[in-house]
This record gives C-alpha cells, sequence and structure tokens, in this order.
C-alpha cells in the first residue's frame, strides 16, 4: 500500500525478485539494493535464485 501523497521516483523493470525457497520476496535485499549498500547484503545463502540478485544490481538505474 503507498499512502495519498507517495511520489515515485524511479521505477526499474526486472527479470525477476529476490525469493526465499517458500517464496517470500527478500525486501531487506531490495531495500540495500535501492539505498547503494550493495556491499552488505547480508546472507543471501535461502534465496531461491541468487543470479536475480545480480541482474538487478547490473541493471539498476
Amino acid at each position: 500500500h503507498i499512502g495519498p501523497i507517495a511520489k515515485l521516483d524511479k521505477i526499474q523493470f526486472s527479470e525477476g525478485l529476490p525469493k526465499t525457497r517458500s517464496g517470500k520476496i527478500m525486501r531487506r535485499i531490495l531495500r540495500k539494493i535501492a539505498c547503494n549498500e550493495m556491499d552488505n547484503l547480508g546472507d543471501t545463502s535461502t534465496l531461491l535464485n541468487p543470479e536475480v540478485v545480480q541482474s538487478i544490481i547490473e541493471n539498476r538505474l
């Protein structure tokens, strides 16, 4: 849910999202990429498809 006064700065399209094996989106990783904190993404061992994270970083706006 986005509030009524929120404005988007950027929209980035991706082939996929970083998800756990149970299918939950790892918003923590997306948040760190958006804040340019790619050097410390934390534990990524539970990712279903780790290549998606690298793809998002490489195609970052």
